[in-house]
């Protein structure tokens, strides 16, 4: 039971919103307050009444009602709550969520909050199943919203398959785990390193690799929902910023250096980023020409080594030093290297070769190597990557496995 947890929600249009009285009744049962805000969808299903009556609090559906506006406005709403849920989450209002559009009180709400967000979705079995509403989840996902669900069965429409909104006592179950159990790392502070660096060559060319910053962000996100007060420094990536995760945003390996020790102490670093090894000796002030040449010369030198360097730390090292290993060939041997080599405790090691899809994608093969020997990780999401490693060094810092 989690007393006074505080829940807006946000009801949406579908056939499944009469579930959503049953989720406030039980959710009431475990200590859970609610407030609800009903789309113009939800209130043909179910009445306003409905559920003032089992939430004991006003029903909110206007965007632009000065009344509502002057007592508890869109900002408010989005702000005093510990969670917000939105059971059901139709197609529409998932696909409002991943582009960002705020036309009612409902997506208003969603794009001014700074709280964490959960979905519930449901509907049509196809439109589920459709590449639109799939990218859409996607999206949410890497931005640190849950998914509850849907289940599968017989839907309203009369068709059978993925769709249906998760139980109520599921759904409050996910909620009792993002607001029970994700302050497993509540007092510490985290670093995070994520994305490529892009290396100037002058001031229109750039070395770079192809790292989308997707493991590296996920990961910043779950730390924060773990309780960590949690420092992101991005490389440059399309990825949005994580919800509840401060961020700096970097170009150069040298910024993203002084950025982690800027940050410094912190307990736990981990060094997601694919940093360039070598930038140019001397960056032109103006672009280069070519000249009528076919070859051009160019001067590297390293750039400095991150996980080195706060691995081999003699004042303010992190309790716990994680880095990754993106290798071709013999992944694990090089990782097992590398951990020697950089001093710090944990390497993820992966194969980002190119038929892996792992750079860009949305999916990653995890072999973590430690001291203690190596663990094989199934191949998983980003995101379920993200959620097993910060659960990893919760139970690693709390001594499960010291």
């Amino acid at each position: 039971m989690i007393p006074s947890a505080r829940i807006l929600l946000i009801v949406s249009g579908g056939i499944a919103a009469y579930k959503s009285l049953e989720l406030i009744r039980r959710g009431r049962d475990r200590g859970m307050s609610f407030r609800v805000i009903l789309t113009r969808g939800g209130a043909e299903f179910v009445t306003p009444l409905s559920f003032a009556s089992i939430s004991g609090e006003k029903v909110y559906q206007e965007l632009f009602s000065l009344t509502d506006e002057a007592e508890m406005g869109h900002i408010r709403l989005s702000r005093e709550a510990d969670l917000i849920v939105v059971a059901p989450a139709s197609a529409d209002l998932l696909a409002k969520m991943a582009h960002g559009l705020a036309d009612d009180l409902a997506s208003t709400t969603l794009l001014a909050t700074d709280k964490p967000v959960m979905v519930a979705p449901a509907m049509n079995v196809m439109m589920w199943a459709n590449a639109a509403t799939q990218a859409n989840i996607a999206t949410l996902r890497a931005r640190g919203v849950d998914v509850v669900g849907p289940g599968s069965g017989d839907l309203a429409c009369g068709e059978e398959g993925s769709g249906r909104l998760s139980e109520p006592h599921d759904i409050l179950d996910a909620i009792e785990r993002v607001l029970g159990h994700e302050k497993l790392l509540s007092g510490l502070k985290a670093l995070v390193t994520s994305g490529p660096t892009h290396e100037p060559i002058d001031p229109v060319r750039y070395i770079a690799n192809r790292s989308s910053g997707k493991q590296g962000h996920a990961i910043a996100a779950a730390l924060a929902k773990l309780g960590a007060e949690t420092l992101l420094v991005s490389g440059p990536t399309r990825e949005a910023d994580p919800a509840g995760v401060a961020v700096r945003h970097v170009e150069t390996a040298a910024q993203m250096l002084a950025a982690c020790e800027a940050a410094l102490p912190v307990d736990i670093a981990v060094c997601a980023a694919a940093v360039a090894d070598w930038r140019p000796a001397r960056a032109g002030n103006q672009k280069l020409k070519k000249n009528g040449a076919n070859t051009k010369s160019l001067d590297l030198t390293a750039n400095p080594d991150i996980l080195a360097t706060l691995a081999q730390s003699k004042t303010a090292r992190p309790r716990l030093v994680i880095g990754f290993a993106a290798e071709t060939e013999q992944v694990v041997k090089h990782a097992e290297e590398k951990l020697k080599k950089k001093g710090c405790d944990w390497i993820l090691a992966n194969d980002v070769s190119e038929n892996t899809g792992t750079f860009g994608g949305d999916a990653n093969t995890i072999h973590l190597v430690s001291a203690s020997g190596v663990e094989d990780w199934p191949t998983l999401s980003k995101q379920d990557v993200a959620q097993r490693l910060a659960r990893r060094i919760a139970d690693h810092l709390r001594g499960a496995h010291a």
